[in-house]
Parts: C-alpha cells; structure tokens; sequence
C-alpha cells in the first residue's frame, strides 16, 4: 500500500530531470500519474518507466488549449484530478543588458503564467469538491536571488513564490492546499549549458565546474530528481494536510530561512 493509493496527480515538465524525478516518486507510493510534457515521446517513455497506470500526455504550458486538454484527458483517464504539481520550466543565462523583452516574456510565460494556466484549468473541479493540493516548483534562487545573469529567471521563481502564497490564502477556505517546493543544486539538463560556460570561462573543465557548485552545499552533496520528489509526494499526502502557503527548501543546507 501506497500513501497515495488513490490519488490522481498532473507533473507538468514531468519527462526529464526534476519532473521525472517527481513522478517516479509519485508512483511509487500508489498515485495515477499523468506525465505531461512539451516533449510528448519523452513524457510517455517516463510514464512507461514508472508504471502503475501512468499516462504520457504532449503539453505546452503556453497554451490554454493544451492546458485544458491534458486536464480533461487526465479527467477521462483518472476520473479526477486530485493534485496539480506545476513543475514545467525554463532556463537561461544572459547579461540583463542583453536580454532581449521576447525572452523575458518567454520566461515568464514559461515559469509563471503556465502555473496560472494550469492552475485556472483544474481550479474549478477542486472548488467544488473543496479538496485539492497544488504544489509548485520554485527554486533557491526564488527566495535568494543573487544569481548575476539570471534576472529573468530569478524574477520568475520569486513570483512563484509569491503566487503561492496568496493562492495558499485564497483557497484554504475552499479545502485547496498550495505550496512549493525549493531545489537547490539538481544535475538536471538545465544546468549542462551553464556548466558548459562557467567552465570555459574559467579554464576547467565542466566536472570541475560541477564540484565548485557543489561545493558551496553543507551536505557536501546535490540533490537528485527524487529527494525533490520525497517532498512532492509529502505535499501531497494526508500527513501534510495542515501545510500551505509553504516553500520548503531541499537544498542540503544552502538556504537556511
């Protein structure tokens, strides 16, 4: 038996990396998965890898139609949706004075409005049942944003941040949970190209990179895509139904708030 025997749950960006990581965990404690992905191939190998009835869904946090879509599919396959974990995202280095506003706006339409677009098309059915959780990724950087280069990206995860936490308000009266869960360092392909930079522009080479950026953690480890999704499945289970509006860091100690 599974602590979430039952539940239906959405991973948005759920294919690669901390979303993968999501969803295995998800699975393994007895949840109905639907994998959405923008890389649809990708999203379905996950939910073949994880099993338990996991369905793989194409998925573009974009799109209000694609959004809808996957919510009603989930709802075809699953009966419900029972838990939203808004994981998809984006990520890229550039100079502010370079930055161009078609980027900006597409990180943001990325990171932020495809929270509020995904959010908006499961909402309804959760109001109305008066039970639901939404979980969102943040990210260190979206409590700490000392992060030169990354201004887009950093504003992104403080707004998700703070999204979270007004929804936490609106929605309590209502049964709805909302919270978010912080990754620190998470070898994911997001951090390849940054990598790829800091060890060019430094001389090293790209393992050494990775070993400065570790370095900087207490634990003296990164984490993987599956202690993101130890949090995740917490979030989602009954032990934290007195638990919203929250950002819980799983960081090794990087960020102690």
């Amino acid at each position: 038996m599974g602590e979430l025997d039952g539940v239906s749950a959405i991973v948005t960006g759920g294919a690669h990396g901390i979303g993968a990581g999501i969803v295995a965990v998800l699975a393994r404690e007895g949840a109905r998965v639907a994998v959405t992905d923008i890389d649809e191939a990708g999203a379905q190998a996950t939910a073949e890898r994880v099993g338990g009835g996991a369905i793989g869904l194409g998925h573009d946090v974009t799109s209000n139609d694609s959004c809808a879509d996957v919510v009603a599919r989930t709802r075809e396959a699953f009966g419900q949706v029972d838990a939203l974990v808004n994981n998809a995202g984006i990520s890229q280095r550039i100079a502010f004075t370079d930055l161009s506003e078609q980027e900006w706006d597409r990180m943001i339409d990325v990171n932020l409005k495809g929270i509020y677009r995904m959010t908006r098309a499961v909402l309804d059915e959760m109001l109305e049942r008066r039970a639901g959780r939404i979980v969102n990724t943040a990210s260190l950087v979206g409590k700490a944003g000392a992060l030169p280069l990354f201004s887009h990206y950093v504003a992104s995860k403080f707004a998700t941040v703070g999204l979270t936490q007004s929804l936490a308000a609106e929605l309590a009266p209502h049964g709805v949970l909302v919270n978010a869960v912080s990754p620190g360092v998470v070898r994911t392909p997001l951090w390849e190209p940054l990598l790829e930079r800091n060890a060019a522009e430094q001389g090293i080479s790209k393992e050494e990179a990775w070993k400065q950026a570790v370095s900087t953690i207490p634990l003296g480890r990164p984490q993987d895509p599956e202690d993101i999704g130890e949090t995740v499945a917490f979030l989602c289970s009954n032990r934290a139904r007195n638990i919203t509006g929250e950002t819980i860091n799983v960081n090794g100690g990087q960020l102690m708030d």
